[in-house]
């Protein structure tokens, strides 16, 4: 095994403190795991919902995996002028994701929602996140696979739409039909 790769999925938060005075805030996230750190893109709340839906990827040595201890997530907003705005934070201790995915080779773990920690390390609010934990590049590439695969098999559509298309079909098939047997009937006579 030459290393390890840390998918992380951040999806929403819900019931987050609100720091704007006016207008409607928008929100990002900053996670940081080791050296390594990534912003996400800003979103707006909408009925005290936040979405994201974005993906990370952290890729590292399996040595410097047994070093790592956590992921660290700072939910921001900006300001009128700056981007500045402290709303809260997570942090996820990775121990527990890191020993299994190395025993395993792979652990998925779908999103849950974690608590947001204040300044004054109170909560308010969660941050809904997922991870899953690939120990070496052939469980990765056997995983994508399987991804591609089941992405291949795309639901057909409602049954509704189903039933209207028959219909349909059988409708133009009655009046075909019916066109035909009047025309061969006057032909006989």
């Amino acid at each position: 095994m030459t290393g390890g790769t840390l998918e992380v999925l951040l999806v929403d938060a819900e019931g987050i403190r609100h720091t704007n005075l006016l207008g409607r805030a928008s929100y990002y996230v900053i996670i940081e795991c080791g050296t390594r750190e990534y912003r996400s893109k800003e979103s707006s709340s909408e009925d005290d919902k936040i979405s994201w839906n974005e993906k990370f990827t952290f890729e590292f040595p399996l040595s410097d995996w047994e070093n790592l201890t956590h992921l660290k997530f700072r939910i921001m907003d900006t300001e009128l002028f700056t981007d500045t705005g402290f709303v809260g934070e997570t942090i996820v201790h990775l121990g527990g994701i890191i020993t299994e995915g190395k025993d395993r080779g792979f652990i998925e773990l779908k999103p849950v929602p974690y608590n947001v920690v204040l300044e004054d390390d109170t909560y308010k609010g969660e941050i809904k996140i997922g991870f899953r934990f690939i120990a070496n590049k052939e469980a990765h590439v056997t995983e994508t696979r399987e991804f591609l695969a089941e992405d291949k098999t795309k639901p057909r559509g409602s049954i509704r739409r189903s039933i209207a298309n028959i219909w349909r079909i059988l409708w133009w098939r009655f009046l075909f039909c019916h066109k035909t047997d009047s025309k061969t009937k006057h032909k006989h006579k």
